[in-house]
């Protein structure tokens, strides 16, 4: 099963997906799948307070900030559960590098495509993302670009995805499939 998390920033949808990892593992071997670069004090700040928040709930934790299904070869065999956290920074490490902007399209290919790898292999999948469109601002191209690619990212997710909820603050709402309680 895979379950896609969406929200703006702060709104719990990283406690809520952890929440719901927990709640759909029963007692399988879970992955905490972290995909943000710490460039400054404030990301370092942002990353302590998600581990204190998944403290204590049995996860490993898998730093991959690209490639994310070479995550795969980073867990033990057997059947396990994994959160993704999240396409947003997974996004931005693919797209933006020292050597360039890579396409939107290309992005979004290899971003869906190593999920989609995810979801075969693992018997649940949490995956947490950034609704993006909320602003009505307009930016610079690159970020437009950025922009663009997670709306396509996050549309393919919701149709491979088994449940979509949406996280508004603190609030759950199904937007796709059942409504599960979780823990």
């Amino acid at each position: 099963m895979m379950v896609l998390v969406i929200g703006g920033s702060g709104s719990g949808k990283s406690a809520y997906g952890e929440e719901r990892i927990c709640s759909i593992s029963g007692g399988k071997k879970k992955y905490y799948l972290a995909a943000m670069q710490v460039y400054d004090g404030e990301d370092q700040r942002r990353v302590d307070r998600h581990r204190q928040q998944r403290s204590g709930k049995g996860f490993d934790t898998i730093e991959q900030a690209v490639n994310i299904e070479d995550a795969l070869g980073k867990m033990a065999h057997g059947e396990k559960t994994a959160m993704l956290e999240c396409v947003s920074n997974l996004t931005a490490n693919e797209m933006f590098s020292e050597t360039g902007t890579v396409p939107e399209a290309v992005v979004e290919e290899k971003i869906v495509k190593g999920i989609v790898r995810l979801k075969k292999e693992l018997l649940h999948l949490v995956v947490v993302s950034n609704n993006v469109f909320e602003d009505g601002r307009s930016y610079d191209e690159g970020t437009a670009a950025y922009i663009r690619a997670m709306g396509k990212i996050n549309g393919r997710l919701a149709q491979e995805a088994d449940q979509v909820v949406e996280v508004v603050v603190g609030i759950p709402m199904v937007l796709k499939g059942k409504d599960y309680a979780y823990c």
